[in-house]
């Protein structure tokens, strides 16, 4: 049994849409961590209602394909809104450039969904001692500078201005997005503006364009749910 330095046990939360992996991570974590309390989620809707509820989680094991996010959206989405709950992203793209933006926008480790149960618990548990877990088989090299700056800039969004950037990627009107958040168009304006000045583009199709060529990575298409 595994336990944290003050005999509480873990909490987890484990973000994937499919069941049987969800299963799988959920087996491969209550071998060191049979006291921990593992939650699921199957689409990005139930994991911000989840940490809502529960900001006192440990840790989460998030798959960059689920409904409700597009691309490394989710991601950024946690780490501005959830600063203080690391994120291991769980992927079946093992591309070096995904891991490499992964890591770029606050992961705390990504683990390949071929990984052996052995090599998973090896990673939850360096992100739970406070490191930083990637394969170590794989060569992850630089993003160029403006790449690098670009991914820099998206990392500064607020969690509401991600969710406009992804709402704009999605093609809805400042009307739509509105109602999807509840606020004024003026607000969704305001957001709009701030997202244009901190990526340092002109206009919401320039926005969605940068944002959707950090997603694209080299060639590996991750915008689709």
């Amino acid at each position: 049994m595994s336990e944290t330095e003050n005999g509480a046990a873990h909490r987890f939360l484990i973000a994937d849409d499919h069941p049987l992996f969800r299963g799988a991570l959920r087996a491969a974590i209550s071998g060191p961590f049979a006291s921990a309390d593992i939650a699921e989620a199957g689409n990005f809707g139930d994991v911000t209602a989840d940490l809502e509820a529960r900001p006192d989680t440990d840790l989460v094991l998030l798959d960059l394909k689920m409904p409700g996010v597009s691309g490394f959206s989710g991601l950024l989405y946690l780490r501005a809104q959830y600063p203080g709950v690391p994120v291991i992203v769980v992927s079946a793209l093992q591309d070096t450039t995904i891991i490499r933006r992964c890591m770029g926008f606050g992961a705390s480790g990504f683990i390949p969904k071929t990984l052996e149960v052995d090599g998973m618990r090896e990673a939850i548990r360096t992100v739970l001692e406070g490191g930083i877990w990637t394969p170590s088989d794989m060569e992850i090299a630089q993003d160029d500078a403006e790449t690098s700056d670009l991914s820099r800039r998206l990392s500064s969004l607020t969690p509401q201005q991600v969710r406009v950037l992804m709402m704009l990627s999605d093609g809805l009107l400042n009307k739509q997005i509105a109602h999807e958040l509840g606020v004024s168009e003026a607000t969704v304006k305001a957001h709009v503006s701030a997202i244009l000045l901190k990526l340092g583009v002109e206009s919401r199709t320039q926005a969605v364009i940068a944002a959707a060529k950090i997603a694209a990575g080299q060639g590996t298409d991750i915008i689709a749910n």
